[in-house]
């Protein structure tokens, strides 16, 4: 079976990397994108397994990659987690009514979490 394909979205360059290298290791193939533009392209492209968004983006900002993905038939259904520093209650709720499976305030979440909630999409999703 090959590996799941994550489309990765986040700007800051030290973060991407730590999350390329560590879910990289964990058998994920990875694709990245540093801005909004950049990520839609890419998932038109690539029809990744999931994408972890982050909101804050250059370009077209994460709320906005959202609401396109979710109204391309061939992207509406790509799982999306948020991975961001946006915690307020509105924002997290905006995100779930965008069609967010999971919401990830990165202050309050470590890579290890992260890896292990992505597993556990994947188990649960039967694949």
């Amino acid at each position: 079976m090959p590996p799941k394909k994550i489309l990765l979205v986040e700007d800051d360059p030290f973060l991407s990397s730590l999350l390329k290298s560590r879910l990289s290791k964990e058998g994920f193939a990875l694709i990245y994108a540093a801005d909004g533009e950049e990520a839609l392209a890419l998932a038109q492209k690539e029809k990744p397994d999931l994408v972890l968004l982050d909101l804050i983006l250059p370009k077209k900002s994460g709320f906005e990659v959202l609401e396109v993905m979710r109204l391309d038939p061939r992207l509406e259904k790509t799982p999306i987690m948020i991975v961001s520093n946006l915690g307020q209650d509105s924002d997290m709720v905006r995100g779930r009514e965008l069609g967010a499976i999971a919401y990830f305030i990165k202050a309050k979440t470590s890579i290890d979490l992260l890896v292990k909630e992505i597993k556990d999409f994947f188990s649960k999703a039967g694949q």
